[in-house]
């Protein structure tokens, strides 16, 4: 190769390696962004620059964690909100932003969701709310689960007629028309559909999209984790019966108490899901402004500790998949994690689902 075809070549592997690390980076503030237990500390509105690139993350015991800096493999630098004081002078700037911290250390969860409920309760207000959405990439994910509720606004809409109305993008799309009159024609039909006036047509479908979208966020991280959590049970029962586990002080009982709240929990959390299912089919039937906005503060009212349960949930499956994946660790290595780290936060997590909203 000649020495100007390398020139050229170098700067070229350069910028594609750049716009591929990028392009991971992306990826990783998405999942964090989309994450039931990952807090980006950028979206609060915090004075030090240090903490605004921080995150607060839950652990295995649901405990919540500042992560200053994360090097993969070489480690990362995590500590408890009240260890701040030894490292940040204290400073006016510094006691405001721990109160926050103070704050969102105590929240079950750090769905987007969950802490919209959470920020507005608390009085914190937030600049930038695109940190309090999914991401694109997220929400193309769950175009499978919003079918299921967009399809019967559809039908309501347009009856049993022709449409080429699929889901509820192009359907906002119709008052993007610039044909103003063909826009109006369609908020006006709706508007009517609806019983609303013509005005309140676009946030009603916001607002529609938005809560279905959060039932489908927590669906589809219902259907990820209760197989993994069957999983881990049937492994439990394996490991039980170990002839060196069984040996063990109060394992027994532990795992005793483990698959009670385990089947506990999952079978709560289900049966709620069943009930918004039942209610929703319930709104299809008739849905109005006032039927959809009895059902939207339903489903918002269980935010907090839907959030707090998968959150914790995930967090007991993520550590231990992490620790004994691809056939990793024996019995007595696996009970003794699940002495040290399983159990501990099981009650937390089962007071959050008992403290969950009754539904009608």
């Amino acid at each position: 190769m000649s020495e100007t075809a390398e020139d050229t070549a170098e700067p070229e592997y350069k910028s594609r390696s750049a716009a591929k690390a990028q392009e991971i980076d992306r990826a990783l503030d998405e999942g964090d962004q989309d994450s039931l237990h990952t807090l980006p500390l950028s979206i609060l509105p915090l004075n030090l620059p240090s903490l605004q690139r921080a995150k607060m993350l839950k652990d295995h015991h649901m405990k919540s964690m500042v992560e200053m800096f994360n090097t993969g493999n070489a480690g990362s630098g995590r500590m408890q909100v009240e260890a701040l004081h030894n490292v940040f002078e204290e400073t006016d700037q510094f006691k405001d932003d721990l109160e926050i911290l103070e704050h969102m250390e105590n929240l079950h969860s750090y769905d987007v969701y969950s802490l919209r409920i959470e920020l507005r309760r608390l009085g914190i207000s937030i600049a930038d709310q695109e940190g309090l959405q999914l991401s694109e990439r997220k929400a193309k994910e769950l175009t499978s689960y919003m079918t299921e509720f967009t399809k019967p606004l559809l039908q309501q809409i347009y009856g049993g007629g022709d449409s080429e109305i699929e889901d509820m993008d192009q359907l906002l799309a119709m008052f993007k028309s610039p044909d103003k009159g063909e826009a109006i024609k369609n908020l006006r039909m709706i508007a009517d559909k609806l019983g609303i006036g013509l005005a309140e047509v676009p946030m009603f479908l916001e607002e529609y999209g938005d809560v279905f979208l959060s039932l489908a966020y927590y669906k589809n991280a219902l259907d990820g984790i209760i197989p993994r959590v069957t999983a881990f049970l049937d492994e439990l029962e394996e490991i039980n019966g170990n002839f060196q586990v069984r040996q063990m002080p109060r394992f027994e009982e532990t795992c005793d108490n483990l698959q009670m709240r385990f089947n506990d929990i999952t079978a709560s959390l289900t049966g709620r899901f069943e009930s918004f299912d039942r209610n929703s089919k319930t709104l299809w039937d008739d849905i109005n402004a006032a039927t959809f906005h009895a059902m939207k503060e339903m489903i918002e009212a269980h935010y907090v500790t839907i959030g707090g349960v998968l959150c914790g949930l995930m967090v007991k499956m993520d550590s231990w998949d992490e620790k004994f994946s691809n056939g990793r660790g024996g019995p007595i290595s696996k009970a003794d994690f699940i002495m040290s780290e399983i159990r501990m936060g099981m009650n937390y997590i089962y007071e959050i689902e008992q403290s969950a909203p009754a539904i009608n």
